[in-house]
């Protein structure tokens, strides 16, 4: 079935145009085998975050327009805004921090899985 929009939903800044609705619908159905109901969730989320993303675009454009030297801030906004998940290696050296905490918890199986991850990615020398 094909998404068709409202003229009030196309002339929101925000809303996916149906093109991008209906490739996340593609990734979705050709991902691993989920409930009906996790669509909609999976593609709720994927709009949330591109409707995100376009607000901010869009608020650092206008700042830039009309805040002289803003453009030098424009990445830090965008940085703190939209940080990047830790890497691998990241998550496993917090994970040995928390064990070699005192007040630490042991490592569970996940925490030992990121751990051998990181370390397999490790060259052999």
């Amino acid at each position: 079935m094909a998404y068709k929009m409202t003229d009030q939903q196309q002339q929101h800044p925000i809303t996916p145009p149906p093109e991008l609705v209906q490739q996340w619908g593609t990734e979705f159905l050709y991902g691993p085998p989920t409930e009906p109901a996790e669509s909609h969730a999976y593609i709720a989320a994927r709009a949330a975050q591109w409707g995100a993303d376009q607000e901010l675009e869009a608020c650092i454009a206008w700042f830039d327009r009309n805040i002289p030297g803003y453009e030098l801030v424009a990445d830090r906004l965008r940085a703190a805004r939209r940080p990047k998940p830790p890497s691998l290696k990241q998550q496993a050296l917090a994970l040995i921090d928390d064990c070699t905490d005192p007040e630490g918890d042991y490592l569970d199986d996940n925490a030992l899985s990121i751990i051998r991850r990181a370390l397999e990615a490790l060259p052999d020398d």
